[in-house]
């Protein structure tokens, strides 16, 4: 099926782009890059905490948020928006791409091949895995909305990633133009609830001091060595960034990762962490209970959805 050119195949991030059309690339990017880390606060906090164990302290909660806020800069701002994104193979990205571009410029290409190949395995590992997390993640809500409901969250995900699977063959251009608002609009929600967390516990900003996050990782021995690995929930997908450059070119996919996604990511971990300190026990997934007074059941139908466009066969298109 051929593609509309509205959104290349090959983009030139060197070509100048206008303002309407990098803030165009800018949204059709939310829907196809973002969807794993845009749902990771649906249960990377409520994970960390729970493998702290017991009732978490002030400490505790300000350490680990401080981590999660300190790992989305340095592995995604830094590491791939700075300097991966960077590194392309004639405008394309991933780690197929990486290792073509290294086969050109060394000469022990079997054991680069053969770490390509490795790396290519985990993204299918990878594309398996998460969407049925965060898919089973955003309808777990609805036990929070209707208790009733809770036998059938589990054969409801298996229809909604079907169908969602069915529809890839539709192309980049198209999945990227339906999904792109929906996820603008999960942004803006999370951003928003995540200011109303703040406004309760306003003292939870301390935790942008990356200094409450070393003192966890250095006082709880090899404990902050596995809570770290829970931490880097908040990551998942990152990978995208770099890996579907070519689809939509480096600047618009920085754009809206330093100007929507970065800010609303914070911004909810914060909100999550600041009504923990208020005394919300952690038990329950910490996300719904955020949304507290809220009526919660117009959100399930859009969070679980443009997480699942990652499935196995795009992984591999994006690492090419």
């Amino acid at each position: 099926m051929s593609q509309k050119a509205s959104i290349p195949t090959h983009p030139d991030s060197t070509l100048p782009v206008g303002r309407s059309g990098l803030a165009a690339l800018g949204l059709a990017a939310l829907g196809i890059v973002f969807g794993d880390i845009g749902t990771s606060p649906l249960y990377t906090l409520k994970t960390v905490l729970t493998m702290t164990r017991g009732t978490p302290t002030p400490d505790v909660v300000l350490g680990v948020l401080s981590l999660i806020v300190w790992t989305l800069i340095i592995i995604t701002s830094v590491k791939y928006v700075v300097v991966a994104m960077s590194i392309d193979n004639d405008g394309e990205g991933g780690i197929l791409a990486l290792m073509s571009l290294l086969c050109i410029k060394k000469h022990q290409q079997p054991i680069i091949v053969a770490i390509g190949l490795f790396g290519a395995a985990l993204i299918y590992g990878d594309g398996a895995i998460t969407p049925a997390i965060s898919v089973l993640s955003a309808l777990e809500g609805l036990n929070i909305a209707t208790p009733a409901v809770k036998p059938y969250v589990l054969p409801a995900a298996v229809v909604i990633l079907v169908a969602l699977f069915a529809i890839q063959p539709q192309g980049t251009a198209r999945i990227g133009k339906a999904f792109g608002p929906t996820m603008g609009l999960w942004f803006l929600a999370i951003a928003v609830l995540g200011i109303m967390g703040i406004a309760r516990h306003p003292a939870v900003l301390a935790a942008l001091n990356p200094f409450y996050g070393l003192r966890y990782l250095f006082s709880n021995g090899y404990a902050s060595f596995l809570i770290l690995g829970g931490v880097f929930l908040c990551v998942t997908g990152a990978e995208a960034l770099y890996a579907d450059m070519g689809h939509f070119g480096s600047r618009p996919i920085r754009f809206a990762w330093s100007g929507i996604v970065l800010p609303s990511l914070l911004l909810n971990y914060a909100g999550q962490s600041a009504i923990v300190l208020e005394g919300t026990p952690t038990t329950n997934n910490i996300f719904y209970q955020l949304t507290a007074g809220i009526y919660v059941e117009e959100r399930f139908i859009y969070d679980p959805l443009p997480d699942t466009y990652r499935c196995p066969a795009n992984q591999t298109m994006r690492a090419r």
